[in-house]
């Protein structure tokens, strides 16, 4: 009995000591570790993934839809702004130079070029013997200005006619004769101005001045006709710009900023679309606006394409409808001498010109294509180009011109 007492107590006081093991076991897992010895860096939480929900801080308990704060609904959002979108800058409102004796102020950028075809006539003409074979280097210098067979013809007869009936020629004497001669030939009498008076419509109503202008690309059509649309301003008149050429994707654009830059407006219409509908709501525009002009920017037309200079024609017409067109005005280019009068040639048989504009005079030698071309179309030059500026373009001023010829 003793033993069985013994044994039982034997077993409480081992069970007790299980127990205790396990405890004290269970409590040194509980117990936190050491501080590190020096501090460390808690990463930031990381961003979630496409797809997850952001995590939201303990300390800030989450919201249900009705207290977030959403965009319209008279309180700040939330998240933060979109950036607002560029708006695009409007260019200034430019006030284009007088044309007041623009060509003469432009005098010497003409006579760089030009100065070839005068000196070479002036020390031709003071040679002591003008025999047969110094008036045909005169006649080649002519001809190589592309003043033209016929009217070369006639000026040296003039010449050594006058010559002859002169005797001594001094540099003065021989300067002022050429001056004469060279004037007769362009002639000082003809109408230059550029006709853009307000007239009356086919209804009734007060109808803006007309310009159409024409030219093959690359004479700088375009160009042109946003330099004739500064010229119009700086004279005081209000402009509409028709871009009627819908063929050539930048022509609209690049009308649009010239006339944005003197406070033009630009009526166009779709790329590729009739370019007699744009010249004809361009003139409609400019009656709405009571404007004083409207400019018409055509298709560059090549001369061997007939159906587009049939497409020229049907403009002229459709446009008429809102009543006359004042001016139709040519592009060429002086660069290209003779080749200027075969384009001059058939648009004259399209459309009634009624003045040229002679480009890149400047950058050309070939001064006589001013007195070829009048002699051709039986037309004034009315405008020159003389330059890349944006007031490069000049009423021409026939005794401005030949005085750049021939120099002081």
């Amino acid at each position: 009995m003793e033993y069985v007492i013994l044994a039982v107590v034997i077993a409480v006081i081992a069970v007790a000591a299980i127990s205790g093991f396990v405890v004290t076991s269970r409590k040194k897992k509980q117990l936190p570790t050491a501080p590190p010895s020096s501090p460390s860096v808690t990463a930031p939480p990381a961003e979630p993934h496409v797809g997850e929900e952001a995590e939201t801080p303990r300390e800030e308990p989450r919201r249900t839809i009705e207290e977030v704060d959403l965009p319209g609904s008279g309180a700040p959002a939330a998240t933060a702004e979109a950036p607002a979108p560029a708006v695009p800058e409007v260019p200034p409102v430019e006030v284009p130079e007088p044309t007041a004796g623009r060509l003469v102020r432009l005098r010497a950028r003409l006579s760089r070029s030009q100065t070839t075809l005068g000196k070479g006539l002036l020390t031709l003409l003071s040679r002591e013997h003008l025999d047969d074979d110094t008036w045909e280097e005169i006649e080649d210098t002519l001809l190589t200005a592309d003043v033209g067979v016929t009217p070369t013809q006639e000026l040296v007869e003039r010449l050594r006619e006058r010559v002859k009936v002169l005797g001594t020629r001094t540099p003065d004497e021989l300067r002022g004769l050429l001056r004469e001669e060279l004037l007769h030939l362009i002639g000082t009498s003809a109408d230059r101005t550029v006709h853009t008076e307000s007239g009356v419509g086919v209804n009734g109503e007060e109808k803006p001045g007309v310009v159409m202008v024409v030219g093959v690309n690359g004479t700088g059509k375009t160009t042109t006709t946003g330099k004739l649309a500064r010229v119009l301003v700086a004279d005081g008149k209000s402009v509409v710009l028709g871009a009627a050429d819908t063929f050539r994707a930048a022509a609209a654009d690049q009308l649009q900023t010239w006339g944005e830059r003197v406070g033009a407006r630009t009526v166009r219409g779709p790329e590729g679309g009739d370019p007699a509908s744009v010249a004809f709501d361009a003139v409609k525009e400019g009656i709405a606006e009571t404007a004083d002009v409207v400019l018409i920017d055509t298709a560059g037309r090549l001369h061997t394409k007939t159906g587009l200079m049939d497409e020229l024609g049907k403009v002229k017409r459709v446009v008429e409808k809102h009543g006359e067109v004042d001016e139709v005005l040519l592009v060429l280019d002086a660069t290209t001498g003779q080749n200027g009068l075969v384009q001059a040639r058939v648009f004259a048989e399209v459309v009634d010109i009624t003045g040229i504009v002679l480009t890149k005079l400047d950058g050309t030698a070939k001064g006589g294509i001013v007195i070829a071309v009048q002699r051709e179309l039986s037309v004034p030059v009315k405008l020159v180009g003389l330059g890349e500026g944006s007031d490069d373009l000049a009423p021409f001023e026939p005794e401005a011109f030949v005085d750049a010829l021939i120099g002081d």
